[in-house]
């Protein structure tokens, strides 16, 4: 045991090639947090990941340290206050700079989230769970931190729905619908396409405190319709009916997510980030779709605004200070 007493510290050692490396950590730690939500707080499940830059001189990070930093973060910071969900993230990268000694920290973490609402005809309470995102990047005394969400919902193929108008106009004029009738038919009954389960994710980078379950409701909202895990006949006519009444491309759902965002939050600053992703899981084909758009609120409103877009994005990690760029958080 005496020579155990005195092993050298690997982790500090030359490492065998001097090389720096973009992150070095653990990911999918489980961990029990507690968050705040305006005067509630409630206990989640939640999964963190977390990163240092590695300098070129130093051969690793010490990683079995890592779940006891998160609960001295968690302990020792928050004193067992909720927090929210990007300012628990923001304690826990701060405290992993200070304890293991790195120039810089990225932390990422995902809580399932319980959303209580109405069912939308029967107004039946129930439950659905989204996902809550935090994220900090903090490198000394300068922090960046990120807020979002993921929400399910369904989105109608437009273009499945318009092959069927196509063939419902035919079979129409040629049971002797004249053509006023037939654009009334079509107005009328909901047409049939093919449905996806969507996932939206919207990131947005800011001082600016924002309400999670705001940003669900975007989310929601840029899909065909939402999702509830209790439907009674009435409640389920109603959403396919919405569904397929306003069909969406999985791309129309990033646009709507973002206007809609910045629509409704004109106070952001130009210089925050902004993130919507959109993947869809097709139903009459073996794979899956995925829109996305990053970048600045100022690249968006310009562009929105008719302005050309820029030429190169503003991706996360940028904005994070991956480039040593990172600035002070509000």
């Amino acid at each position: 045991m005496s020579e155990l007493r005195g092993t050298h510290d690997m982790q500090a050692s030359a490492p065998p090639v001097a090389l720096a490396l973009s992150r070095a950590g653990v990911t999918r730690v489980q961990k029990a947090i507690r968050i705040r939500r305006g005067e509630q707080e409630m206990l989640m499940a939640a999964e963190i990941d977390c990163t240092v830059d590695l300098g070129r001189d130093q051969k690793g990070v010490h990683m079995s340290r890592f779940p006891e930093l998160f609960d001295e973060a968690i302990d020792a910071e928050v004193l067992g206050e909720g927090l929210l969900i990007e300012v628990l993230a923001e304690h826990i990268a701060r405290h992993i700079v200070e304890r293991q000694e790195a120039l810089r920290a990225e932390v990422h973490i995902a809580a399932r989230w319980p959303l209580r609402r109405e069912t939308p005809v029967s107004g039946l309470p129930t439950q659905e769970m989204v996902s809550l995102i935090g994220i900090a990047a903090a490198a000394g005394d300068r922090v960046r931190r990120v807020v979002g969400v993921e929400a399910t919902g369904i989105n109608a193929c437009p273009c499945a729905q318009g092959l069927v108008r196509d063939r419902a106009t035919e079979r129409l004029l040629e049971a002797g619908f004249v053509d006023g009738d037939v654009t009334r038919i079509l107005e009328l009954v909901p047409l049939a396409t093919h449905n996806q389960r969507g996932r939206g994710t919207l990131l947005v980078g800011s001082a600016q405190a924002l309400d999670a379950e705001g940003l669900v409701a975007v989310v929601e909202q840029s899909m065909s319709a939402p999702v509830f895990e209790l439907l009674k006949r009435p409640d389920e006519l109603f959403v396919v009916e919405h569904a397929h009444l306003q069909p969406r491309f999985v791309e129309d759902s990033v646009r709507i997510s973002l206007k809609t965002l910045l629509d409704e939050q004109p106070g952001l600053d130009d210089a925050d980030f902004v993130l919507a992703r959109q993947v869809n899981l097709e139903t009459i084909h073996d794979h899956d779709v995925v829109a996305e758009r990053f970048g600045t609120v100022g690249e968006l409103r310009s562009e929105l605004a008719g302005g050309a877009p820029v030429g190169r994005q503003t991706t996360l990690e940028s904005w994070l200070g991956r480039d040593g760029d990172a600035a002070t958080g509000g």
